[in-house]
This record gives C-alpha cells, sequence and structure tokens, in this order.
C-alpha cells in the first residue's frame, strides 16, 4: 500500500527551534472556535459603561447633538485603538506584557496597563456585591425599597407619591429606595473619614462575586470561552424584554424624547468632547491589556478585521439602544411623581441601585421586573469582570511561562490572585466603601489615565515600531491590507485627540465629589497616587531600559532598545535577509 504522509505537525505545540514537541510551559491555548472570542470580546466590551453612563452622558451633553462627538472620536480614537491592541495580541500572540516584546522600550505601557487592570479588579466586582444584594431582596412582594415601614427607614421616609411627600414638605423628606441604598446596602457613613467596618451581607456577596469569577476563569479560555456563549447574550435578551415593556408604560414617549431631542449649543462646550471622548475608550476597554489577551488567544491568520468590525458596530450601537431602555423607564418614573426626566435621571450607581429599582417599584409584578433586571446587570457585569481578571492573569502568566504554565500553578496563581482581589476590595463594602469605590473609580482606571497610555500606545506602535510595517505584519495574518484610515489615526489623529483631551482633563479637574460630599484634599491626593501608580511605568521603564541598554551613543542604545523580538515567521519576508536589525527570539 502507498504510505500515508505524515500528518502535519500542530503548530501550536512544535518547537520552532527545531526538537520536535513544545515543553508544557511554550505551549499556548487559542480559541476553540471564531464564537468563543468574539462572545467574549462583547462581553468585556458591552458592560455596565453601556447601560448606566452613556444614556446620561448623552442626555446630559446635548442629547442627539451628543452623538455628533461621539462618533468622531469613536471613528479618530476608539475603534483604531480597538483594532490595534486585538492585532498586536494576535500578531505576537503575547499578553498584555510581554506583548511589547514588539517595541521592548515601551514594556512600561503593559506594566502600567497591568496595574490598571489590577486595580480594576478590585473595585469594579463590588457591583456585583451589590446587584447580589439587590436581586436576593427582590424575592419578595412588596419590593423592600417600595415603603417606609423597615427598621432602616428614618422619620424623614416618604413614598413621594404622585410628586408630594404625603402632605410634608417635600424638601425634608428622602425617599425609601434611597434610604434602602445608603442605610440597610451600603450602612453609608459621614464620608471616606470615617471607613467603618465591612458590612457582612456585602462580604458575603463579594465572597460570591469572587467565587464565580474563580470558576469561570480557573480553566482559561477553555471554561471562560464556554461560559460566554450565556454571559454575553443574555444581556440583550433582557434589554429587549425591558425595552417592551418601558416602551408601553405611561410617559415612556417623554422620557426617549428628553434622551433623544438635540442642544447644538452644547457642542461649542469642552466638557461634552471630554464626555465623549473618555466614554469611548472606557466603552471599548482600552488600555486595560484584556483586548490584547484576547486577541493573544487567536490563531495567527485568524481575521480579526472583520470581527473587531462587527463588535465596534455592535458596542455603539448597544449604547444608543440601552438609552432607549433607560430613559423609556425613566419618563414612566417623571411621569409617576410628577417630576421632569431631568430630576430623576442619574448615572453610575444612581442610576442602576436608586433610579431603576425606584421605576420597577412603580410597575405592576414589580418583583419579576426587578429580579430580570438585576440579573440582566450581574451578567453584564460579570462578563466584563472575568474578562479582566484573563487579561491579568495571562499577562503575568506570559511573562513568567516557565513557572505559571506549568501543570496547575495556572489554577493556583489565579486562586491567589482572587483571594487578594477579595481581601483588599473589603475596604470598599466598609461603611464608607462606596467613597473608596468612587475614589478608585474616578482615578485608578479613568479617563485620563486611560487616555495616558492609548497616546503611548499609537506613539510605540506607529512611530517607533512603524505604522507601515504593522500593516504589513497584518497582510501577513489576514492576507489583506486594511484601508489607509487605522495608520492615518494611529499615527497623527488619535494621539492628537488622545493628548488633547488629556490636556483638557487635567485643566479643568475639579475635587472629586459622591452625590454632594466634596472629598477632603488628602482623599484627591490619593487618588492622583492611585492614576500615577501606573502612569509612571512608561517613562520610569524607558529612562531605565536605556541606562540599562549597553552601547555608546543614545542613539546607539535607542536603536537597540526598540528593536522588535520577534519569532522568525513574524518578520516580513523583506527583513529577512536584514535579521540583525530584530532579536529574534528563537
Amino acid at each position: 500500500m502507498e504510505k500515508q504522509p505524515a500528518a502535519p505537525a500542530d503548530p501550536e505545540k512544535v518547537d520552532p527551534a527545531g526538537g520536535g514537541q513544545q515543553p508544557e510551559y511554550r505551549q499556548r491555548e487559542t480559541w476553540a472556535n471564531n464564537a468563543e472570542f468574539v462572545l467574549s470580546v462583547m462581553g468585556f466590551c458591552v458592560g455596565l459603561g453601556n447601560v448606566w453612563r452613556f444614556p446620561y452622558l448623552c442626555y446630559k451633553n446635548g442629547g442627539g447633538a451628543f452623538l455628533i462627538p461621539y462618533a468622531i472620536c469613536l471613528v479618530t480614537g476608539g475603534v483604531p485603538m480597538f483594532f490595534l491592541e486585538v492585532g498586536i495580541g494576535q500578531f505576537m500572540g503575547e499578553g498584555g506584557i510581554s506583548v511589547w516584546k514588539l517595541c521592548p522600550a515601551f514594556t512600561g505601557i503593559g506594566l502600567g496597563t497591568t496595574v490598571i487592570s489590577f486595580l480594576l479588579n478590585i473595585y469594579y466586582i463590588v457591583i456585583l456585591a451589590w446587584g447580589l444584594l439587590y436581586m436576593f431582596h427582590s424575592f419578595q412582594s412588596p419590593l423592600p425599597w417600595a415603603t417606609c415601614d423597615n427598621w432602616w427607614n428614618t422619620e424623614l421616609c416618604s413614598t413621594f407619591a404622585n410628586g408630594t411627600a404625603n402632605g410634608s414638605a417635600a424638601a425634608v423628606k428622602t425617599d425609601p429606595v434611597v434610604e434602602f441604598w445608603e442605610h440597610n446596602i451600603l450602612g453609608l457613613s459621614s464620608g471616606i473619614d470615617d471607613v467603618g467596618v465591612p458590612q457582612w451581607r456585602l462580604v458575603l456577596t463579594l465572597l460570591l462575586a469572587w467565587i464565580m469569577v474563580y470558576f469561570i476563569v480557573w480553566k482559561g479560555i477553555k471554561s471562560s470561552g464556554k461560559v460566554v456563549y450565556f454571559t454575553a447574550t443574555f444581556p440583550y435578551i433582557m434589554l429587549f424584554v425591558l425595552l417592551v415593556r418601558g416602551v408601553t408604560l405611561p410617559g415612556a414617549k417623554l422620557g426617549i424624547l428628553f434622551y433623544l431631542t438635540p442642544d447644538f449649543g452644547k457642542l461649542l462646550e469642552a466638557q461634552v468632547w471630554i464626555d465623549a471622548g473618555t466614554q469611548i475608550f472606557f466603552s471599548y476597554a482600552i488600555a486595560l491589556g484584556s483586548m490584547t489577551a484576547l486577541g493573544s488567544y487567536n490563531k495567527y491568520n485568524h481575521n480579526f478585521i472583520r470581527d473587531c468590525t462587527l463588535l465596534s458596530v455592535v458596542n455603539s450601537c448597544t449604547s444608543l439602544f440601552a438609552g432607549f431602555v433607560v430613559f423609556s423607564v425613566l419618563g414612566f418614573m417623571a411621569t409617576e411623581q410628577g417630576v421632569t426626566v431631568d430630576v430623576v435621571a442619574k448615572s453610575g450607581p444612581g442610576l442602576a441601585f436608586i433610579a431603576y429599582p425606584k421605576a420597577v417599584s412603580l410597575m405592576p409584578l414589580a418583583p419579576l421586573w426587578s429580579i430580570l433586571f438585576f440579573v440582566m446587570l450581574l451578567t453584564l457585569g460579570l462578563d466584563s469582570q472575568f474578562v479582566a481578571v484573563e487579561g491579568f492573569v495571562t499577562a503575568i502568566v506570559d511573562l513568567y511561562p516557565q513557572y505559571l504554565r506549568v501543570g496547575r500553578r495556572r489554577e493556583i496563581f489565579i486562586l491567589v490572585t482572587s483571594l487578594v482581589g477579595f481581601l483588599l476590595g473589603l475596604f470598599h463594602v466598609t461603611n464608607g466603601g462606596v467613597y473608596v469605590f468612587t475614589l478608585f473609580d474616578y482615578y485608578s482606571a479613568s479617563g485620563m489615565v486611560l487616555l495616558w497610555f492609548c497616546f503611548f500606545e499609537c506613539v510605540a506602535v506607529a512611530w517607533v515600531y512603524g505604522g507601515e510595517r504593522f500593516y504589513d505584519n497584518i497582510q501577513g495574518m489576514v492576507g489583506s491590507r486594511p484601508g489607509p484610515w487605522l495608520r492615518i489615526c494611529w499615527t497623527v489623529l488619535t494621539p492628537l485627540l488622545t493628548a488633547g483631551i488629556f490636556v483638557f482633563s487635567l485643566v479643568t479637574h475639579t475635587p472629586l465629589k459622591y452625590d454632594g460630599y466634596v472629598y477632603p484634599r488628602y482623599a484627591d491626593a490619593v487618588g492622583w497616587m492611585l492614576a500615577l501608580l501606573s502612569m509612571v511605568t512608561i517613562p520610569g521603564y524607558l529612562v531605565i531600559r536605556l541606562v540599562l541598554t549597553p552601547g555608546g551613543s543614545l542613539l546607539q542604545r535607542w536603536r537597540t532598545a526598540t528593536a522588535p523580538v520577534l519569532e522568525p515567521h513574524q518578520l516580513r519576508a523583506r527583513d529577512r535577509p536584514q535579521v540583525p536589525m530584530y532579536q529574534l527570539r528563537h
């Protein structure tokens, strides 16, 4: 019989340097199929910011007119950076730190984004702890935040029926949903000076949230890639159900018109453009290392351009769609209370844990709608949380694969990461925890920090490594070159946009506030330390690298420090005769 040819070796397991099978620490997972990558990215990008931040920013900054700066920042900043991070992850096949072998002198970018990811993982999961507690309380009728007959209510509590405060002066009364949030859920203290002690129920829900995250990511993308089939799609089902319910409520039209009616005069205000830019970069989860990690699990020849185009459309359309869901219900709430929509419209936790719970308490079958809303909130938050944890873990594991990718060490490392995250998160579930949470949210993963990293990512890839060279790399992966727009953005438009918004943010910076409470100066100083903890890694690492790199002149050191460290198959065909220009990894 004719001898059959040997089956081709799996490129993921073959040692590029020769010698057959790769050692275990060199073997790296890839997505089981394209759907897992798409759903994982969609689940991470489409999160709470789409539901509780974008609609509020839209109405606050001119309604439909806000879509103009939003679209401009989208096509010149958010989308190009999204393509860039996924692309370099896939090209290098590395996590957020080691991916910068592409331009070693800028490894500080990877170190900094990993710090941001670590800080984000500590406080973002607290939202899940709050949401779980609300969901557990939703299994009773009437809803506990609908009445003033509970142990946490004060004498000032009033249901504000039909816009009145049960015959008393409304100005001195408080809504039961506010008292439920502040007194029952948070046990709110007077300020960040009075942190207090951890609230035992929030400690338990925080622990439950971390247990869920751990068992989602403990097997890497083998486990998380399966979970996203539910967590990434269920929120869309719930958004659609809540929209159908919302538009059938009295006053829904009032809320939707309030959401969309344009005020073009707002476009002359710098803050509108700052809000648009920061929202874009945050909603696309840029500069966290997670997009790079997700892209790194793609096969080398995967068509990420196609997927990123689809995901960009889905992300932005979800934000618009969520606005209709939110403001149809807020319009109903305003009509029921006899006030204008701007009185009930809130952002962030205020929307998720005050405005929307109040609205569902006014609906028939209130417990059902409350349960559905918080289940949706949990799936949105859970998706973002476990992908962020996966991004952090991937960055560290890829940095030390010989130690952490062997045996069960990766699972143990994830367990340690989860335990440390839980313990540090206890500061966020104290009596003053919401003040600590707001401080972390505003500074550690804020718009200014993300803009800083986006600027340097563009500089490193487009100006130091070379935008044209990276276009060649993309062609080598997907078989065709993108149009010139991405390169123009990476080289000119995105750096200008990020630098401009960054400067405006610094100039217009005001002391941090939470619901009227102004943070003391020392708290703002701590916040800036959180921001600088990640930001200084870029110039700090660059200086250290140049000092330690052998060579004569500074120019020679620069060339050596910025030379890409690539696999042989990653070199362009026309570069192969000039291999000394590179540092080969094998």
